[in-house]
C-alpha cells in the first residue's frame, strides 16, 4: 500500500470528506446549535388608559377635589396636564404653586381616595385586554405593569383583575424617584424581569408615557383611549383596543 503522503490530492479529498461528515453529524446531534437562541421578551403596560379606561373616573374625582378647594379647571387642562402625569405635577399646575412634601402626600391621598371610592365597583379592562394578556403568557412572554399611579390604585385594579397571578413585575409611583417622561419606571421594570430594554414593548396612552417608553429604548404601542395619534409622539403601532393586536404583531415590532 502506498503512503498517502505521496498523494496530496487524495489527502485533500479525504480531509474534505471527514470535515463534511463531521459537520453533518454535528447538525444531527445538535440540530439547533447554529440557530440564534431567542432572547426573553417582555410586554410592559401602563395602567390608567391602557389596562383600564380609568381616566373619566379620575376626571370626576378631580372635579370634586378641585371644587372643594375652589380651584378653577377646564377639560382642556385635564387633557394637557392630568392624563399620564404624576400627582406632584398635577397638583402644582392646578394650584399654581409648588406642592410637595407632606402637603403633597395629604392632598394626593385625599384625591386618590375619592377616585378609589368612585371606581371600586366599576373595574373593567379595555376590551379584549385579558385575552391578549393570556396569549402573551401562553407564548412565554414576561409581562409587567409600570404606572405613575399610587400603589393603592394599582392594588385596587390588580386585586379586582387578579393581575398579581399574571404579572412578573408591578411598579407604581412609590417605586421610582423620577416620574414619566423619565424612563426610570420602564428601565427598572425591565431590570426586574431580567429582559433587555430592546426586547421590551410598552403599551402607553399618554404623551409623557409614550415619551418615557421611547426614552427607555423600547418599542411603543399607542393605546388611543384618551388621545389621538396626532396628540402622541410617534409610536411603532397604534390600537383602539386589544382586538387589534396579537403576539405575532408584538414579535414583528421587536424584529424591527
Amino acid at each position: 500500500m502506498r503512503d498517502s503522503k505521496q498523494n496530496p490530492a487524495r489527502n485533500r479529498t479525504l480531509l474534505t470528506y471527514f470535515k463534511t461528515r463531521n459537520n453533518i453529524n454535528a447538525r444531527i446531534l445538535h440540530p439547533f446549535k447554529t440557530n440564534k437562541i431567542m432572547s426573553q421578551q417582555c410586554v410592559i403596560f401602563d395602567m390608567d388608559g391602557v389596562i383600564c379606561h380609568t381616566n373619566p373616573h379620575h376626571v370626576v374625582a378631580f372635579e370634586e377635589f378641585f371644587n372643594k378647594y375652589k380651584i378653577p379647571y377646564t377639560n382642556q387642562e385635564f387633557e394637557e396636564h392630568m392624563y399620564g402625569k404624576h400627582n406632584s405635577y398635577i397638583m402644582s399646575h392646578f394650584f399654581k404653586r409648588p406642592i410637595e412634601g407632606e402637603e403633597l402626600t395629604k392632598l394626593e391621598d385625599e384625591k386618590e381616595g375619592m377616585f378609589r371610592e368612585i371606581y371600586k365597583d366599576k373595574v373593567e379592562t379595555i376590551p379584549h385586554y385579558m385575552q391578549f394578556l393570556e396569549e402573551l403568557k401562553s407564548r412565554g412572554f414576561k409581562t409587567a405593569v409600570a404606572t405613575s399611579a399610587p400603589r393603592a390604585n394599582l392594588d385596587l385594579i390588580a386585586n379586582a383583575l387578579k393581575l398579581d397571578q399574571k404579572m412578573d413585575s408591578m411598579m407604581s409611583s412609590e417605586d421610582v424617584t423620577f416620574h414619566k417622561p423619565n424612563p426610570e419606571v420602564y428601565l427598572k421594570s425591565a431590570e426586574r424581569v431580567g429582559v433587555s430594554p430592546s426586547d421590551c414593548v410598552v403599551f402607553e396612552d399618554s404623551f409623557s408615557g409614550v415619551t418615557a417608553g421611547l426614552n427607555a429604548g423600547m418599542k411603543v404601542v399607542g393605546v388611543l383611549s384618551t388621545h389621538t395619534k396626532e396628540e402622541l409622539p410617534p409610536c411603532d403601532f397604534y390600537i383602539n383596543d386589544y382586538s387589534e393586536v396579537n403576539v405575532d404583531k408584538v414579535l414583528e415590532l421587536l424584529r424591527k
